[in-house]
């Protein structure tokens, strides 16, 4: 009963929250809107102003030794988000992932004889 209250509550307020990730609903087509991601990654001073970028994205990782932020956001906002935090005093650099625009489908499916025949006698 509380259960449903709730979920009824948050879909009103058309969001869901479900296991920590929040699944945006979009009530007039009744179905999940998922959205394009980009990732960001921020070279920063100190790794205090972390926390910071929270409000850009949705922080997947930070490195302590290289002193770096992966940071997630939705592509069609990733252009005001760069001019954001490069204008914030403790970001060194900030760099754009590649991955969206790669190709992941590959021409040659099939593997090389030679290659194979290799594996096979130990080489």
């Amino acid at each position: 009963m509380i259960i449903t209250e709730n979920l009824v509550r948050c879909q009103l307020n058309s969001v869901a929250i479900k296991n920590n990730y929040m699944v945006s609903f979009n009530l007039r087509n009744e179905g999940i809107s998922m959205k394009e991601r980009q990732g960001l990654i921020v070279y920063v001073t100190q790794l205090k102003f972390a926390k910071s970028l929270r409000k850009y994205g949705n922080v997947h990782f930070i490195s302590r030794k290289l002193k770096y932020v992966v940071l997630y956001c939705n592509r069609d906002e990733i252009e005001m988000a760069i001019n954001k935090i490069q204008r914030l005093p403790f970001v060194k650099d900030v760099v754009e992932s590649f991955r969206p625009f790669l190709k992941t489908e590959y021409e040659n499916a099939k593997p090389d004889k030679a290659k194979e025949y290799d594996y096979k006698i130990g080489l």
